[in-house]
């Protein structure tokens, strides 16, 4: 198991997946598997960071456009925040 992953990480990658998508370098099947995946790291590899600074962020990238409000409801879900 690795360290964990930093929110500027989390931000990042999120940022990363949206502007692929936005380009047209990603279809919808590849940013769902790319995010099953990002997923998958944060639940092994945990989140340095607390509950309320996680929704937070989620919160915001929601705001920024970066992510849906079901993808940042699916991101706490699986990560258990909520």
């Amino acid at each position: 198991m690795g360290d964990a992953i930093t929110l500027d990480h989390l931000v990042k990658k999120l940022e990363g997946l949206h502007d692929a998508m936005r380009k047209g370098e990603l279809k919808h099947g590849e940013y769902d598997q790319r995010l099953a995946r990002m997923i998958a790291e944060l639940r092994e590899r945990k989140l340095s960071a607390e509950r309320p600074e996680i929704l937070s962020t989620l919160q915001d990238l929601e705001k920024r456009g970066i992510v849906t409000a079901s993808v940042r409801t699916h991101i706490a879900s699986r990560l258990g925040l909520t």
